[in-house]
């Protein structure tokens, strides 16, 4: 019996403390005026491009900055509207502290391709497959795309290698260039060797690379990186080598 009640009694007392917990927290400093705003990036490994004064800038422009407000004048939802609006921002959440801060949590887009097309078109590529202006400031290493590439071909098919290249540490620090040529077959310029991989059409990528990193192993490391000019692994359980004239 006596074990119950104090069961029932710490159950009680862990029900209130959670209560007064979150009440405290999302209590609106009264008659505090925000000093600042904090704002946390999330996956700067990535790419940080998003800066404060890029936030508080856009908050100017909407009328929206909170610095020196009240907290009963500092519309969160309005703000995260706003910078959701930016287009190198995926998710956006503001919200007041209890030291009357306002923090803004900025997922970022993460580019995973670079695109400079024949046509002149110039942009990046995400890791939702949706492109981003050319004039975000990554700081991230990307495979440049090149050739005859569509915005079309560059979103929808090529994306999933762009997510490859940046889970897989080797053929992310490899690859240098994806060529797209007329045909919309695909060829890779390593960052090292003076070869050319030439993949044919992009079903299959990822065996064919695994085939092109066990000849790395198996057959470059013997007979040196330059000795091939094109390793074709176009067609499956082959490795085509064109030597070097």
């Amino acid at each position: 019996m006596f074990k119950k009640i104090l069961t029932i009694l710490c159950t009680v007392l862990a029900a209130a403390y959670l209560f007064l917990a979150v009440t405290a927290f999302n209590r609106k400093p009264q008659g505090q005026a925000c000093p600042d705003v904090d704002l946390r990036v999330n996956d700067t490994a990535y790419a940080g491009f998003i800066t404060k004064q890029e936030v508080i800038a856009l908050l100017d422009k909407e009328g929206l900055n909170p610095v020196g407000k009240e907290a009963d004048n500092i519309d969160t939802r309005a703000m995260e509207k706003a910078l959701a609006g930016h287009a190198l921002v995926d998710g956006v959440e503001c919200y007041l502290t209890p030291g009357g801060k306002v923090c803004v949590e900025v997922s970022q887009r993460i580019p995973v391709l670079r695109v400079m097309s024949s046509d002149g078109d110039n942009y990046y590529v995400d890791n939702h497959g949706r492109a981003m202006p050319a004039t975000a400031k990554c700081v991230a290493h990307l495979a440049v795309v090149t050739g005859h590439v569509s915005r079309d071909f560059a979103t929808r098919q090529l994306y999933p290698l762009g997510l490859f290249l940046q889970d897989n540490g080797f053929w992310n620090a490899q690859t240098e260039q994806i060529n797209v040529r007329p045909d919309q077959t695909i060829e890779l310029v390593p960052r090292v060797g003076n070869h050319i991989i030439y993949l044919g059409k992009l079903k299959g990528y990822e065996r064919k690379l695994k085939r092109v990193k066990l000849f790395y192993e198996k057959a470059l490391s013997q007979v040196g990186w330059n000795k091939y000019s094109r390793i074709n692994v176009e067609f499956d359980n082959q490795i085509i080598c064109t030597k070097r004239e």
